[in-house]
């Protein structure tokens, strides 16, 4: 009998999601059986994906962000009671789900409700340490005491530098947590192909951040004069597209399409996303980061790549289409990667 791997991704954006994409792919090729359970987009995004596996809604986080970033932390403190109750949701319906499709294990990327005492359970995060400004050790303190419900930690970085992640995904301090490291994850692969877009401009992430962002890049790219592919980052039922001259605008793509469009785009203008950033990587892509404002990971990352010569960085109020010009003297993210040992990996369920 084919063994059942619940894998449970947070809906926060869509990172999340495609980042499990590998990961249920490797559970295919080990003759697993996926079971996908999470809520929004990232849910439909995954069912995209794989029409074929059988899918489960999740309570469904809600999380509402202010139009002023610099104020983001204390509207999530006062939503802390909502996400503590919907935690507390999704470690009933786990129960639940285990008994009804016979889950053998879990691997949940960071949905912290998501595990079982019943089977083994794994988290997936590349946030060891959570930034939160001047609270920062009290929510990483509070992290851990979350982690240490999981039997493994997969953190989808490399252990040693170079690696992407920085201080988020490694602690110096001695552990108790059982953590592994399965370098960066990512869904896309690199191909030579020519050249099709200057510019390529991939939005995500939760409202109404999203929506501010693409207002703003429109306007500043209107006087752009290359080619550019627009991507809103909104899933929909169906792919559209609408060209008008030199601007092609899309919803959303599926793997298959965005791996062909970033490899055919000279430059990409992307939110500073862990995800993100593992894809570039992977591509070897030259990019211009703008973090979701308040979003101190994002603001972290993109800090972290423009000091050291990566890739260039512009908060999202005062970027203008100057700069752009800025990225000729980055060189871009480019690693190599590396199936993990599956075996190895698999081993626990």
């Amino acid at each position: 009998m084919k063994k059942n791997i619940l894998v449970a991704p947070l809906n926060w954006g869509i990172g999340h999601a495609t980042r499990c994409v590998p990961i249920i792919n490797w559970l295919l090729d080990c003759d697993f059986t996926p079971i996908i359970a999470s809520d929004g987009e990232a849910l439909q995004i995954l069912q995209k994906e794989f029409p074929e596996l059988k899918s489960i809604t999740l309570p469904a986080l809600n999380i509402q962000y202010q139009k002023k970033g610099n104020h983001l932390k204390l509207k999530l403190l006062r939503q802390l009671p909502h996400i503590l109750k919907t935690i507390k949701a999704e470690r009933k319906i786990t129960n639940s789900i285990i008994n009804d499709y016979k889950i053998d294990g879990i691997i949940s990327d960071n949905r912290f409700g998501v595990y079982s005492k019943k089977v083994p359970s794994v988290i997936i995060t590349h946030q060891l340490n959570v930034l939160s400004g001047n609270t920062s050790f009290l929510s990483s303190k509070i992290n851990k005491i979350q982690l240490k419900n999981f039997n493994e930690i997969w953190v989808p970085d490399f252990k040693n530098e170079p690696n992407l992640s920085g201080k988020l995904g490694h602690i110096s301090e001695k552990t108790k947590l059982n953590i592994k490291y399965l370098g960066p994850l990512s869904r896309l692969n690199k191909t030579e192909v020519e050249s099709k877009y200057d510019l390529m401009v991939l939005l995500s992430g939760p409202e109404p951040q999203r929506s501010l962002l693409e207002y703003k890049l429109i306007k500043e790219l209107h006087y752009f004069k290359g080619s550019v592919l627009f991507v809103k980052g909104i899933i929909e039922a169906k792919e559209t597209k609408n060209i008008t001259g030199n601007f092609t605008v899309c919803n959303f793509m599926t793997s298959q399409g965005l791996e062909k469009a970033l490899n055919s785009s000279k430059l990409i203008v992307c939110r500073s996303g862990y995800t993100t950033v593992m894809d570039l990587a992977k591509l070897g892509k030259k990019a211009i980061f703008i973090p979701t404002p308040g979003q101190f990971e994002q603001e972290y990352l993109a800090n972290r790549f423009n000091n050291l010569k990566l890739v260039s960085s512009c908060n999202q109020k005062a970027f203008n289409i100057n700069e752009l010009k800025k990225t000729d003297t980055y060189n871009g993210l480019d690693l190599e990667y590396s199936i993990p040992n599956l075996e190895k990996l698999f081993s626990l369920f």
